[in-house]
C-alpha cells in the first residue's frame, strides 16, 4: 500500500505508534541544535586601531599624541571612569550591559611583525613570529577532531590559512545553494561517480580530487540542512551583515559545524582614519547585535562563543595624514552568555610605558586565548592543536 494512503487510512491507535518515534527524532535534533557548542571567529582585517575602539578618555597622553584623531571625551560611550567605547559601538554597549561582552586588552605576541600578511599568518597559524606553517590552528583542530570538512566553515569564497589543515581543509561558502549547485556540476559528479575506479584509486586520486569529492558531499549536507530554517531577524544591508545572517542560518538549522569564520575588511587606516573606522565599527556593532538577537530568538546563543580579533593595533601617535601606522598590541572581544569575566578582563595598556618604537606593550599572548577556547569551550586538547602548551585565561 502507498505510504501516504496508509497514513491517511490508519486508525488513531496506529497513528499513536508513529508519534513517539517522531517526538524522539525531533527531540534528538533539538538537543543537537541547542546543546552543540560553536565558535564564531570574526577577523577585523587591516589592523583595527584599538586606542580609538577602547578609548582612554581620561588620559592626557592620548589627547596629546592624537590632537586631531582622538575621540572627544563628550562623545565616548563611558564604560568606567577611565575608558569607554567608540561612539560607533553603541550596540556593543547594550551587550556589555547585559554581561555578554568581555574585553581583553593588550593582546599580541613576542617579537611582533608589522606586515599585514605575516602578522595575519602568525595569528592564523598560532606559531611564533619566526616560524612558518602551512596549516592553520582551526585546520589542525579539524585534523584532530573534525568529523567532516564542514566541521568548520568560512563564510567566504576562499579559505583563510587559519582553516587549512595538514590532512583536511574546512569548507568555504557564503551561499549554501550556490555551493550546492556548483558541486552538482557534471564535471564534479563525474569525478565523484568514478572515485573507486582503479585508475582513480586512493593512491592516485590526489589531494585535489579528494577535496572536490569532500566538497560535493559537504555541499549537499550544508544546503539540505540549512534550508530548513529562514531568519526573521533584520540584518544590516552590507557584506558583513550578510555573512552573519548566513552564519546564524547555519547555526539555527542545527548544522553540525563547530567553528565559523567571518571577516570585515578595511581597517588599514593610514589616512583620514576617523570616518573610515567610524563606518566599519558601526557595521561591526550593528551586525553583531542583530546576530546575537537572531541566535537568542532561536535558543542557540547560549551555546555560541564569538571571538573578534585584528592582526595588530596601531601606533599611539597619529601620523601626518590624520591616520595611524601599524602597531602591535590590541584588544580582543569575546561575546557570549557563558563569560566568567564580564566587562574588562584586564586593564588597558599604559601610555606611559611604551616599547622602543612607541608602541603599546603586549601583555597577553593571543595563543593563551586560543588555548582557553579550545580547552574550556570546544573541550579538546589545546596542546595537540597549538603544538605547544600555553597558560589559560579565565574568561569562560
Amino acid at each position: 500500500m502507498d505510504r501516504r494512503k496508509f497514513l491517511k487510512q490508519s486508525s488513531l491507535a496506529s497513528s499513536l505508534f508513529f508519534v513517539p518515534s517522531f517526538v524522539r527524532a525531533f527531540e534528538e535534533v533539538a538537543s543537537n541544535k541547542l546543546g552543540y557548542k560553536r565558535l564564531v571567529i570574526i577577523q577585523l582585517s587591516g589592523g583595527n586601531d584599538g586606542l580609538n575602539t577602547i578609548v582612554p578618555f581620561r588620559n592626557d597622553i592620548y589627547y596629546k599624541e592624537r590632537p586631531t584623531l582622538s575621540i572627544a571625551k563628550t562623545d565616548v560611550i563611558k564604560l568606567t571612569d577611565e575608558v569607554g567605547l567608540n561612539p560607533s559601538l553603541t550596540p556593543l554597549k547594550r551587550l556589555y550591559d547585559k554581561g555578554y561582552l568581555s574585553i581583553i586588552n593588550n593582546v599580541g605576541y613576542p617579537n611582533p611583525v608589522r606586515s599585514h600578511f605575516r602578522s595575519m599568518d602568525i595569528w592564523q597559524t598560532a606559531t611564533d613570529s619566526d616560524t612558518f606553517s602551512q596549516s592553520g590552528w582551526v585546520g589542525r583542530y579539524l585534523d584532530n577532531y573534525g568529523k567532516q570538512p564542514y566541521s568548520a566553515i568560512e563564510i567566504d569564497e576562499s579559505l583563510s590559512l587559519a582553516m587549512k589543515g595538514e590532512t583536511i581543509n574546512a569548507i568555504a561558502t557564503k551561499d549554501a545553494k550556490a555551493f550546492y549547485n556548483l558541486a552538482r556540476d557534471p564535471y564534479f559528479k563525474n569525478i565523484y561517480n568514478h572515485q573507486n575506479d582503479t585508475h582513480l584509486s586512493e593512491h592516485n586520486l590526489g589531494y585535489l580530487y579528494k577535496s572536490m569529492i569532500a566538497a560535493q558531499s559537504s555541499a549537499k549536507y550544508i544546503y539540505e540542512t540549512s534550508k530548513t530554517v529562514s531568519s526573521l531577524q533584520e540584518y544590516p544591508q552590507n557584506k558583513f551583515g550578510k555573512q552573519l545572517k548566513t552564519t546564524a542560518q547555519f547555526i539555527n538549522s542545527g548544522l553540525e559545524t563547530k567553528v565559523f569564520y567571518t571577516s570585515l575588511n578595511g581597517f588599514d587606516t593610514h589616512a583620514n582614519q576617523l570616518n573610515t573606522q567610524k563606518r566599519l565599527l558601526k557595521q561591526y556593532a550593528e551586525g553583531i547585535e542583530a546576530f546575537v538577537k537572531d541566535l537568542k530568538n532561536n535558543g542557540t546563543f547560549k551555546d555560541t562563543l564569538i571571538l573578534t580579533f585584528s592582526e595588530f593595533g596601531r601606533r599611539v601617535k597619529q601620523n601626518a595624514s590624520v591616520g595611524t601606522d601599524h602597531g602591535t598590541a590590541n584588544n580582543v572581544f569575546v561575546i557570549g552568555e557563558n563569560l566568567k569575566k564580564q566587562g574588562f578582563y584586564n586593564n588597558v595598556a599604559s601610555l606611559n610605558n611604551l616599547d622602543e618604537n612607541g608602541d603599546l606593550k603586549f601583555e597577553i599572548d593571543f595563543r593563551t586565548i586560543y588555548a582557553t577556547v579550545l580547552d574550556k569551550w570546544l573541550e579538546v586538547d589545546d596542546k595537540k592543536v597549538l603544538n605547544k602548551s600555553f597558560s589559560q585565561l579565565n574568561f569562560i
